[in-house]
């Protein structure tokens, strides 16, 4: 028994020794746990240190500033240069040694000048103060003010130039942009043989990042013989210039010519607006010489051939004709002779313009070309007339280049198939077009067209006709917006004779993409779908501002809650309708409300439904849509008005 309570005694003791070294291990488990935490908390510190505070660092010559030490640093300094980064973009790792090389040359320069480096990416404030929207982006800091660099990328070029700003005795160039008034406004344009003009808002985000590419460009321009001057008028100051010349959005760009207006449809970037200011500049018609220039366009082109024959630049009617050329010029090609034997190609006579159709768009159901004779009583808009009627042949080839400018009348008849008009192809393409020449001359109220049906897959999916199965499918655009498509069947004369009869008399139904109607919409914010859009935009009773949205646009998400809260505002006026709609998922069957990026709003007010009013420029908060609304909503207008 002794033995027995001996035994248990021991095993009692290895039993505790065990345990003993358990907890010790756990404890020192603890203790190691706690010492990570401890230099996690301590790395999270020297984080913050170098985030938040405002110790410079250095690396390999290039000072390292952020949000937190910039304004710091750059107080009181004469020049600094400053590149702004990313770390993952390839151009700032393969220019970063070159970097380091113009931080050590400058700093031994006289004065020296210190080079410093942002990671934009992690220093986002910095990023949107300077405008950068790409790496690397640098700026010479002079007295704090940025002076922009845009130059060549080398060590030569950037030290040179800093060298040049860092200069006690450096004044930035005057801005090459001209800041036109009320006060001087019309003695400049008017003396401008042509002249480009911003017309801008000071808070506005898209005039902010135009306005250094413009300004670039109008330096350029200024070094142009003879120069092409670019000016800006502040449209919140100068309201009245804004008034007159029908700004509503900004910014807003035109061209004068001699004090005459004409829309600005080019790029807004330095090359861009250089590019076309500097085509726009030259004549709007190209003389041409021989009559072999004019045959080749007429044999392999593409579009109409426009032909001013006269005497000599002294002609008025040579004058008057270029007159009409300015405002058209980009959508068409004006030529002009003094040549008997291009006279005697388009036969013409000297003060007529002659518009000739390629050849492979001639049918005998039309002339091959047509004529026009400017006389003492024909003016610009009659010539310009006559360029818009004799740019379309019978049944044309209708393409995305040149929709917008030679398709956009509306009803229009379109014809869609394997359209190709090269060598192999051609007979197979002429072939269907005969057939569609025979109806179209048959029904000159409307635009007939050929299309090929790989160009506008997206369109016919939308007609319903994607998947038809049929080598030729048919379609009509109509006003408004609305869309008819033939139903799928053997193609000939007879059956596009009978769909086209068929719309003239109003008996087919338009193809609408719609979501189904909603059974509730009593919410503060109206769910209008394509099939209810004529139904609540177009009621002539009431004032509807409508929002075409995407479910995917951030922006719309973030628009969201204010909006509805509009809604409910305005819950209780029955002449006012707060709508939406989802604009991916739905037709909107009228094309005066067009959308070309989310969210798109407009009022169409009760007494003008074809002319709705955008939403532009304003916040897009409750107060600033009820500004707009007390501004632009009829009903509104009138129970003020009453009282």
């Amino acid at each position: 028994m002794r033995k027995i309570a001996l035994l248990l005694m021991v095993l009692l003791g290895i039993a505790h020794f065990a345990t003993v070294v358990r907890c010790d291990d756990d404890d020192a488990g603890l203790d190691s746990d706690s010492d990570a935490d401890d230099t996690e908390s301590d790395e999270e510190d020297e984080e913050t240190d170098e985030d938040g505070g405002t110790e410079v660092k250095e690396e390999n010559g290039v000072l390292v500033l952020t949000d937190s030490n910039f304004d710091t640093f750059i107080e009181g300094k004469d020049t600094v240069l400053v590149e702004f980064y990313a770390p993952w973009c390839g151009h700032c790792k393969q220019f970063a040694p070159e970097y380091e090389k113009i931080a050590r040359s400058l700093k031994d320069s006289d004065p020296p000048v210190a080079v410093a480096k942002v990671d934009a990416t992690k220093s986002s404030a910095l990023g949107q103060r300077f405008e950068v929207s790409g790496y690397p982006t640098f700026k010479i800091l002079k007295k704090g003010e940025a002076v922009e660099y845009d130059a060549e990328r080398t060590e030569e070029a950037i030290v040179a130039r800093v060298k040049e700003v860092s200069q006690p005795d450096w004044q930035p160039p005057p801005e090459a942009t001209l800041v036109l008034t009320n006060d001087n406004f019309d003695v400049v344009v008017n003396n401008a043989d042509i002249i480009l003009v911003e017309f801008y808002a000071p808070w506005c985000g898209h005039c902010k990042q135009l306005a250094p590419e413009y300004e670039k460009a109008a330096r350029e321009l200024s070094l142009r013989s003879p120069p092409i001057p670019l000016g800006k008028v502040d449209a919140t100051v100068q309201s009245d210039l804004a008034t007159r010349f029908g700004v509503t959005g900004y910014p807003t760009l035109k061209i004068f010519r001699k004090g005459k207006a004409f829309d600005y449809n080019g790029p807004r970037e330095k090359f861009g607006i250089v590019n076309y200011m500097s085509e726009q500049a030259g004549p709007p018609s190209k003389q041409v010489q021989t009559a072999k220039q004019v045959q080749e366009l007429i044999k392999d082109g593409d579009d109409v051939v426009i032909v001013g024959v006269f005497s000599s630049e002294d002609d008025e009617a040579y004058e008057i004709y270029m007159e009409a050329c300015n405002s058209l010029r980009e959508d068409f090609k004006f030529l002009h002779s003094f040549s008997s034997e291009v006279a005697k190609l388009v036969k013409g006579s000297s003060g007529q313009v002659v518009s000739v159709q390629p050849e492979k768009f001639r049918s005998k159901y039309e002339p091959a070309s047509l004529t026009l004779t400017i006389q003492g009583s024909t003016s610009v808009p009659d010539i310009q007339d006559f360029f818009r009627k004799s740019s379309l042949p019978l049944v044309g080839h209708r393409k995305q280049s040149n929709d917008a400018k030679r398709y956009s009348k509306r009803p229009l008849v379109v014809v869609y198939y394997g359209v190709d008009f090269s060598f192999d192809y051609r007979k197979a393409t002429q072939f269907w077009r005969a057939k569609v020449l025979e109806v179209a001359s048959d029904f000159p109220e409307y635009t007939f067209a050929i299309a090929d049906e790989e160009d506008y897959a997206d369109e016919l999916k939308g007609l319903g006709l994607g998947d038809s199965g049929e080598e030729v499918n048919v379609g009509i655009l109509g006003d408004g917006g609305k869309k008819f498509s033939m139903e799928p069947e053997e193609f000939d004369a007879d059956v596009l004779r009978d769909f086209v009869m068929a719309f003239k008399k109003g008996k087919l139904k338009p193809i609408i993409k719609s979501q189904p109607i909603p059974k509730n919409n009593k919410g503060p914010v109206k769910v209008v779908v394509g099939n209810n859009f004529d139904e609540i935009v177009m009621d002539a009773k009431k004032d509807v501002l409508i929002e075409f949205y995407a479910p995917w646009c951030g922006h719309c998400k973030k628009l969201e809650p204010d909006y509805l809260a509009l809604g409910r505002k305005y819950k209780g006026e029955k002449d006012i309708v707060i709508a939406k709609m989802d604009a991916t998922a739905n037709d909107i069957p009228n094309d005066r409300y067009k959308t070309e990026g989310f969210p798109t709003i407009y009022l169409a007010p009760s007494n003008n439904k074809q002319n709705p009013i955008k939403f532009e420029g304003g916040d897009r908060t409750i107060e600033g849509f009820s500004k707009f609304l007390e501004e632009h909503a009829t009903r509104l207008s009138q129970k003020r008005d009453e009282l």
